[in-house]
């Protein structure tokens, strides 16, 4: 496995709108287990494949619950509203105030071609939505309402 260096604020495949995967190749697994990898290196809680030069709809996550990985996710229910701190591997030192959705249901292919079904809250609702918007070259700073740097 590899561990890849993480793509920061100013380069242009975070700002573009990943692109779909069409079929679930060896390659798209060997992504997955190099994007876990990278992952647990940063100490992060999730990973959006842009983030490592990579324009494609996949995003892995881990909020301490364990592993998930997500391949052309979508988000299919929102519930509530959270506001929280965030913060970015792709945007160090910086943390910001941003509104999400308090509950989401969202569905994605897991690494077989399986469709699933992942209804969240908490720290797994934000992770999701935030990994999401990555996919459509959103950031967090984007949508805080106030940042800070942490450095």
């Amino acid at each position: 496995m590899a561990v890849y260096q993480i793509v920061e604020i100013g380069s242009e495949v975070l700002r573009e709108k990943a692109k779909k995967v069409k079929e679930i190749t060896p390659n798209i697994v060997k992504l997955l287990d190099n994007m876990f990898d990278t992952l647990y290196a940063a100490n992060g809680a999730g990973l959006a494949a842009p983030q490592i030069g990579v324009s494609k709809r996949v995003v892995v996550i881990d909020v301490g619950d364990g592993p998930v990985e997500l391949i052309n996710p979508v988000i299919v229910e929102k519930e509530g509203e959270a506001d929280e701190s965030e913060g970015c591997l792709s945007i160090p030192g910086v943390t910001g105030r941003v509104v999400r959705a308090a509950k989401v249901k969202v569905q994605g292919l897991n690494r077989k071609g399986e469709l699933q079904e992942i209804e969240t809250e908490g720290l797994l609702a934000r992770a999701c939505q935030h990994e999401i918007d990555h996919l459509e070259g959103i950031l967090f700073v984007d949508k805080a309402y106030k940042t800070y740097r942490s450095r």
